[in-house]
């Protein structure tokens, strides 16, 4: 690896494309990318995915005026050193719809198993947990989840308790899949829930909720490994993650009828 592409890390490509960046910085990254051509065509993959879920997800919009502080403090801490041993996820499918005035810039990495020690940079984790435990979950015959469809005001009240969540199981009937069940899973080092579905083919995906008391984001994001995919967003203290194999409109779908029915049980 050359000095030269050390000088622009993937933290500031994120900011680039998110426009978190003042102009003497955005030339500085523009004139990198003329010299990386590869690394400039990554890049405009993730401006034209941001655009695309910007566009979905408009009707959803909101705004708060604590939102650009968040960003702002994140990056500093990020600039002083603590976040250097956080790993990057270099092949991270970017999008981004700003539920909020600024957009959450940053790198993508832990596993389930390895959550970072910053309670900020734990929800970070969110996309990877939820794909290994799709991963994990998904591809399993006899026992996929601990309670099945046929309990779901059980499984509702028990995962709901172990989250500290008003936790109501999205019906998604209307695209095609029924639940099959959900279970326990460690999210962010603490219980977070996995709800699962699949269609009549028995191509399944799955729902993972999970708590962190210091998020204060809200935002929109999609994140690939190999063919499975994960859309997933920040309320408040819980993330959701939408993943699946299903083609990315499909599961684009699913991500927002979960989305709209979370949004509405929370605020009967």
């Amino acid at each position: 690896m050359s000095a030269d592409f050390e000088t622009v890390s993937d933290d500031d490509l994120h900011a680039y494309v998110d426009g978190h960046l003042a102009q003497p910085e955005r030339e500085r990254i523009e004139a990198w990318l003329e010299k990386q051509p590869a690394k400039a065509e990554e890049v405009r993959q993730w401006q034209a995915q941001a655009t695309a879920l910007k566009q979905h997800f408009a009707s959803y919009a909101r705004s708060g005026e604590e939102d650009r502080s968040l960003i702002s403090a994140r990056r500093k801490s990020r600039s002083t050193g603590w976040a250097s041993a956080v790993p990057t996820l270099r092949r991270l499918a970017a999008g981004l719809l700003i539920f909020a005035a600024g957009a959450l810039a940053g790198a993508y990495g832990p596993d389930l198993v390895a959550p970072p020690p910053e309670s900020a940079d734990a929800s970070e984790a969110l996309p990877r947990q939820a794909q290994s435990a799709f991963l994990i979950y998904a591809s399993e015959v006899r026992h996929p989840v601990e309670v099945g469809a046929s309990e779901r005001e059980h499984l509702a009240t028990w995962l709901g308790k172990r989250l500290d969540y008003g936790l109501k199981i999205p019906d998604l009937s209307s695209l095609g899949f029924s639940l099959v069940g959900g279970r326990l899973v460690p999210v962010n080092d603490t219980a977070g829930a996995m709800l699962m579905y699949e269609d009549v083919t028995g191509e399944r995906l799955t729902v993972l909720l999970g708590r962190n008391p210091e998020n204060r984001e809200t935002s929109f994001r999609i994140s690939s490994r190999g063919e499975v995919e994960t859309f997933y967003w920040i309320d408040g203290e819980i993330g959701y993650a939408v993943t699946g194999e299903v083609p990315r409109a499909l599961l684009q779908k699913v991500a927002d009828e979960c989305y709209r029915q979370f949004e509405a049980s929370e605020s009967s």
